[in-house]
């Protein structure tokens, strides 16, 4: 509920999340002995055992409580009033003993015991009803059981309601074995005691709630409002009277949330699972709020739902766009969704973790550094060691651009402190091992030619040379991007080819036929210099977020880019735009979710403040990448791309009108295509071919089960359960992927691009998962017949 870890709560009890109580002690007696005065509450001997604290659990949380406090009223020692001081001292209970109204009226005052026992059976010594009415008319005895010790009747059993009306909770017929008076003590203690228990925590549960910043809401099972807090009234300007009581469809809904987001809420909740997503709601006036919703729903008799708890707290950066936030609700939404197939595979999840952060005031005291933090550069020290590099490598001659060009190999590996194998001559098995394994048996011979070596014990092969031009490329990497115009292009071949640097390759002949360079106004080698510093920020440690998967969408994106219908709604600029964003779209990629970063506490969580941590990080490196240095920047010469703009506005927009369509026709439908282009894209693989479907599905699993072992090993939140390596189904993964987020989003897209091909393979490819599933297999692929 973003409270801190633990509340105190007084008159004993503390309620901690999920933590250990350090505050057990033993409370020692404080009763004094008033000697000669009969009125006084008379001490008992303490407890022979240690007293300590014990321990309930209710549900989500723990309560922890002192030993039980008692208080026996009895005008005179018997063998009952002894029996109960037996069984109190044997139960490790607290006792005070009574012998009047007025000291037992005192005592109460001073320890607002938890059980009250007086004894009933003798009217003559005192009004055992009158002194209870007394006790209940303490504001303290709210939560109190108070036992009346009846005789044992000699003739027909009499009415227990003088004794309710009084305020007596149960009566105890007179037994004085200690035995029965010990065991009565147990079925109190764990009935009415803590029953009442329970209450006591709970008015101090809504006192914590009264005092909460957030938002909070309770509904009944039918979603009639029952509570809402201060903060509730504050944030939405109504009045508690005005929403007690109604449903929660009578209170009026904003027009700005998608039109199946309640439906989607309802069905999720009504089926005992957490909703946590985007939501507007109404205020009083009229106005719409964007908030961080989480509704709960709480279990209840019977095991069936008999609440839902709401905490609702407002999105402060009002300056984001309604697009991304429809965005982030949409990714709610299919949180939902998922769930069907218990698959958590996509960013629907980094919201549910993402949005539990920083309510516990720690997102106000990140506000006040974010200036500071934005002014700083944020630049590996790799980084500038490749850039420098890179400088150097423009003025030298071949053989020093080579061996440089070997060092800039060296230093992407993640592998810089690893021990590197030698051949041995002597041991033709070691050879093998090392040349079959760790190296891809190419071997360099003269000027810019390569052939393939099955092996070479007495030569390792020298690392390959990035190409100064689109014509410098190896003979054997053109040969494998001779068909990228292809949308069964296997990127998983260029990615061996290219020792795990296909962005490089086949950005340079992607953006070449694109004539990126001639549009941008830049060299080729500034082009090369900028793809190499990219794909030297992807990290190729990573099974999925490589620059393998950065090829792979930059690849489906140029495809995109040559279908008719697309090619008639885009301009240049767009196509460029689009080609420069695949590129750099997963850009220093940490192989983790943006939930991940944000139940770590990451450095980049902290500086984006939670909020589409791994996307503003991917845009803002990007740009400081680009622009930082010259050698690098394509955008160097970009002010030529805005001037027909500007030409357009200085003359009112009286240009001709052919030249103002073509530049500024459908903005919106332009923005559109290319966010369904880049997304359906970078989602492709179960539109590809089934063997590069099966790789990238091993892939991305394995990313995840990565971080389900990270999360377990740090002891985070697992936000992908179903990520397990040792319970997870790869097919009822796919399947579920396929089902909610591909195959509407590619209908829609294969409508209007026209990709019959690619729905061919979604086919066959859903198909050949179910398959797998229906067999009740795990894996990638079925075992070998």
């Amino acid at each position: 509920m973003g409270c801190a870890s633990s509340i105190h709560i007084s008159d004993r009890v503390v309620y901690q999340s999920g933590k250990e109580s350090e505050d057990s002690h033993s409370p020692q007696q404080t009763n004094t002995t008033q000697q000669g005065n009969p009125a006084s509450a008379l001490p008992l001997k303490p407890p022979s055992c240690k007293t300590t604290l014990t321990e309930v659990q209710f549900g989500p949380m723990k309560l922890f409580k002192d030993p039980l406090q008692v208080l026996l009223v009895f005008a005179k020692e018997d063998s009952q009033s002894n029996g109960f001081c037996w069984a109190c001292e044997k139960a490790n209970f607290r006792c005070s003993m009574a012998r009047t109204p007025e000291s037992a009226l005192e005592c109460f005052l001073e320890k607002h015991h938890d059980l009250v026992i007086i004894d009933h059976r003798h009217s003559r010594h005192f009004d055992a009803e009158a002194l209870c009415r007394s006790i209940r008319a303490v504001n303290s005895s709210e939560n109190t059981v108070i036992v009346a010790v009846v005789k044992r009747p000699d003739r027909e059993e009499a009415s227990v309601m003088p004794l309710i009306n009084a305020g007596f909770n149960r009566r105890y017929v007179e037994n004085a074995n200690m035995m029965a008076c010990y065991n009565e003590l147990l079925q109190l203690e764990h009935g009415e005691v803590r029953a009442q228990f329970k209450l006591r925590a709970g008015n101090a549960i809504f006192t914590a709630l009264e005092q909460s910043q957030e938002a909070i809401e309770i509904t009944s099972e039918d979603q009639v409002i029952q509570y809402v807090n201060p903060a509730y009234e504050s944030i939405m300007g109504y009045q508690r009277g005005e929403l007690i009581g109604k449903e929660i469809i009578e209170v009026p809904k904003s027009e700005k949330n998608k039109p199946d987001l309640l439906e989607t809420i309802n069905s999720c909740i009504r089926k005992g699972k957490e909703w946590q997503g985007i939501y507007y709601a109404k205020k009083k006036n009229g106005d719409s709020i964007q908030q961080n919703v989480k509704i709960t729903p709480v279990i209840g008799q019977g095991g069936k739902i008999r609440h839902y708890v709401s905490i609702n707290w407002p999105l402060h950066d009002n300056n984001k766009s309604d697009k991304s936030t429809e965005r982030v609700q949409a990714e709610s939404q299919t949180d939902f969704q998922s769930s069907k197939h218990k698959d958590r595979r996509k960013g629907s999840l980094d919201v549910r973790s993402t949005t539990s952060r920083g309510s516990d005031g720690s997102s106000q005291r990140r506000h006040s550094s974010m200036a500071r933090i934005h002014s700083m550069t944020i630049e590996a020290p790799i980084t500038k060691v490749i850039n420098i590099i890179n400088a150097a490598q423009e003025s030298s001659p071949m053989p020093v651009a080579e061996a440089l060009d070997r060092v800039l190999e060296i230093l992407r590996t993640t592998e810089l402190y690893s021990p590197q194998f030698g051949t041995n001559d002597e041991d033709p098995h070691t050879n093998d091992l090392v040349g079959g394994l760790m190296t891809d048996g190419l071997r360099r011979l003269s000027g810019n030619e390569y052939i393939l070596a099955s092996k070479q014990p007495h030569h390792m092969p020298s690392h390959l040379t990035t190409p100064l031009t689109l014509n410098d490329i190896p003979p054997r990497i053109a040969q494998t991007m001779e068909n990228e115009e292809s949308w069964d292009f296997d990127i998983v071949n260029l990615e061996a080819a290219t020792m795990k640097r296909p962005l490089t390759y086949l950005g340079m002949k992607i953006f070449s036929r694109f004539g990126v360079c001639e549009y941008l106004n830049c060299p080729e080698a500034t082009l090369r210099s900028w793809l190499q510093v990219i794909e030297a920020n992807y990290h190729s440690s990573n099974s999925y977020h490589n620059s393998s998967h950065a090829a792979d969408v930059l690849h489906a994106t140029a495809y995109f880019l040559s279908k008719e219908r697309v090619k008639q709604s885009l301009d240049p600029i767009d196509e460029v735009a689009a080609l420069i964003a695949a590129t750099v779209h997963d850009v220093d990629h940490p192989g983790r979710t943006n939930s991940f970063l944000c139940n770590a506490g990451s450095e980049l969580a902290i500086l984006y403040n939670d909020t589409a941590v791994l996307e503003s990080h991917h845009a803002a490196l990007a740009f400081q990448i680009t622009t930082r240095d010259d050698k690098c920047n394509i955008f160097k010469h970009i002010e030529s791309i805005n001037k027909p703009l500007a030409a357009l506005e200085e003359n009112g927009g009286s240009s001709d009108e052919d030249s103002a369509k073509s530049i500024l026709t459908s903005p919106e439908n332009r923005i559109l295509v290319k966010r369904m282009l880049i997304k359906c894209a970078d989602i492709s693989n179960p539109c590809r071919p089934q063997e590069l479907c099966i790789e990238w599905a091993g892939r991305i699993s394995e990313e995840y089960f990565a971080q389900t072992d990270e999360e377990k090993r740090q002891g985070l939140p697992v936000v992908m359960p179903v990520f397990d390596r040792n319970t997870c189904s790869i097919p009822k993964s796919q399947i579920s992927f396929i089902d909610y987020f591909i195959t509407d989003m590619f209908d829609a897209w294969d409508a209007f691009a026209d990709l019959p091909n690619l729905m061919q393979h979604l086919d066959n490819n859903f198909k050949y998962w179910k398959g797998l599933d229906e067999r009740k297999l795990h894996s990638l692929r079925p075992p070998p017949e």
